[in-house]
């Protein structure tokens, strides 16, 4: 089993498999316009602007289970994420990350990449999680961890 085996709704409704990523370094990353860590959004641009001939993909999905910090449509999402801060890394559809609703490819990461202490539910907005390209969860990174920290663990799976 690996994250290929998974499909998503993009930020524009459009359903895709995640397959479509396969052979690359994935940053899966559940992500709020009104958090605390959302100007991550900027380093997470960043790092895909560096990365991203090498190999690197970053996939957003915004989540309002976290106090409520992604309030608005798909559409206000991706308007405030390009206005902001550039991105084009690739977004997707709020989804929930925790709980029985949770988005199954969530469920698989949370699984196969426990956090801190061997806890599985996602902690916060602005969790990451780095799969290699195979499909699979290495790490799971704390939300209060800055993007460019990771720069050393992604360039040795690129």
């Amino acid at each position: 089993m690996s994250v290929y085996q998974f499909s998503a709704k993009t930020i524009t409704g459009e359903e895709i498999s995640l397959d479509r990523y396969a052979g690359n370094v994935l940053l899966i990353v559940n992500t709020a316009s009104k958090c605390g860590f959302t100007p991550q959004y900027k380093e997470l641009q960043e790092m895909y602007d560096t990365y991203k001939d090498r190999g690197l993909v970053i996939l957003g999905f915004p989540c309002n289970q976290f106090m409520g910090q992604e309030p608005g449509s798909e559409e206000d999402i991706q308007s405030f994420c390009v206005l902001n801060y550039g991105v084009n890394f690739p977004m997707f559809a709020k989804i929930d990350v925790n709980g029985q609703n949770a988005h199954p490819l969530f469920q698989y990461l949370t699984e196969k990449a426990p956090g801190a202490l061997g806890t599985k539910g996602v902690k916060w907005n602005f969790t990451k999680f780095l799969v290699d390209r195979s499909g699979n969860p290495v790490t799971r990174y704390a939300p209060s961890t800055n993007p460019r920290e990771m720069s050393g663990d992604i360039e040795q799976l690129l």
